[in-house]
């Protein structure tokens, strides 16, 4: 695909580049082949434009986790990567169903746990009640790139035998009446342990997200606690903010 600058177009030159990029990049020979673009100053010679216009248009295709950038390898195109943005929090099936993509569970376990004292305070019960646990490893067709483990607020009265294959807020709303309203995440980063390397199909040693998410009803009272292990190619989280004039 070629690249066409209407240099007397009203709109700018760095978005004209930055949405026929946009486009480029889902042509197998960038998405599947993984060719590499051009470097900033080629690219820029080759479309007439300041390197300062090139560098606006990749920027933000960086920031969307469309493109990548490596040091000493180029600019390539990202695979398909969860984007999470702040201000509107959704659940993993419902982020996965706004890119357009198939979730697969490679693995689902539930059992029942005795809680640790974190999770005693957040869920405000004693130390002797056993929680209920949902082990999940998800993905797409291709590869599995995600592992969650949830706990939950026993004052739910989840059995244990529901089908967790369907979305769990959908099981949680329609089933037990419970609507969930507010998230508050953490995200940190940290390296791949062997087994958690086999599970998302890395090698060990392998920077993953981390991210704990704790879930309230609309009265601010806990419904889940959950963590998620991350393959670091396949997250992005994006934090939109505006400033007051």
């Amino acid at each position: 695909m070629k690249i066409v600058l209407d240099h007397s177009s009203h709109i700018p030159l760095y978005i004209q580049i930055e949405e026929q990029i946009r486009n480029m990049i889902q042509e197998p020979e960038y998405k599947k082949e993984k060719k590499k673009l051009p470097n900033e100053v080629d690219f820029a010679r080759q479309l007439g434009v300041s390197r300062s216009t090139m560098r606006l248009a990749i920027n933000k295709l960086v920031y969307e986790g469309l493109l990548i950038r490596r040091k000493g390898v180029g600019t390539v195109a990202a695979d398909t990567a969860i984007t999470s943005k702040a201000g509107n929090w959704l659940s993993f099936s419902q982020e996965m169903k706004a890119l357009g993509m198939e979730v697969k569970n490679y693995e689902l376990r539930v059992g029942w746990v005795k809680p640790s004292k974190e999770l005693c305070q957040f869920f405000e019960i004693e130390e002797e009640t056993k929680i209920l646990t949902l082990e999940r490893l998800r993905g797409n067709p291709e590869y599995p790139f995600v592992h969650f483990i949830s706990y939950f607020n026993p004052r739910i009265g989840l059995t244990g035998n529901e089908d967790f294959s369907r979305p769990l807020y959908e099981i949680l709303e329609k089933e037990y009446h419970i609507i969930v309203k507010l998230s508050r995440e953490e995200i940190s980063a940290r390296l791949a342990d062997s087994p958690l390397a086999e599970k998302l199909e890395i090698k060990t040693g392998e920077a993953i997200l981390k991210r704990k998410r704790f879930v309230y009803d609309p009265g601010g009272r806990p419904v889940e606690w959950n963590v998620g292990y991350y393959r670091a190619d396949s997250f992005v989280y994006t934090i939109e903010s505006e400033r007051e004039i």
